[in-house]
């Protein structure tokens, strides 16, 4: 596989990163109400047993709002850099080094704000700080899918970051 080819492959993983950025971002801000009541319901500890009485439980609505605006505002971060890196990428894909070097800084500090957002929003905040491991109801579809995300995400950071040679 030829350089150029290796860097389009590497432009267009980060372009999916981007992708999956701004569809949850739309997601999270088409259903506002939604992504506060699911903020709500981790921090105040509410779906499980003894949650509610434990001494980090809160309800505070502006906790609320600062999770879900620090969950839409990295998205937005993530989705910005991402999309111009890796549209910079695509564009310099058979440039000299310099040019694809910059645009590949920009997608991986993007892909960098995804993961700082998912490991800690959702495993250090959410997991660990407000128990989310205990509920029943909320542990699959919330904490394994952000592994899920995290995962791949950090695979493709560091595929890009790999050296093409």
């Amino acid at each position: 596989m030829s350089i150029v080819h290796l860097r389009l492959l590497k432009a267009v993983l980060v372009a999916a990163v981007a992708v999956w950025a701004a569809v949850s971002l739309l997601n999270n801000l088409m259903n506002w109400s939604a992504t506060l009541d699911a903020v709500r319901a981790t921090t105040s500890m509410a779906t499980f047993d003894a949650g509610p009485g434990s001494w980090q439980a809160t309800s505070n609505p502006i906790i609320v709002w600062l999770g879900a605006l620090f969950i839409a505002g990295a998205k937005l971060v993530s989705a910005a850099l991402c999309g111009v890196g890796a549209l910079g990428m695509w564009r310099a894909r058979t440039a000299q080094d310099q040019g694809y070097v910059a645009s590949r800084r920009t997608a991986l500090i993007g892909c960098g704000v995804a993961l700082f957002m998912l490991f800690m929003g959702f495993i250090v905040i959410a997991e660990v700080w407000f128990g989310l491991w205990q509920s029943e109801s909320l542990r699959e579809p919330v904490l394994e899918s952000a592994m899920r995300y995290a995962a791949s995400i950090a695979l493709i950071a560091l595929f890009v970051a790999s050296p093409e040679d």
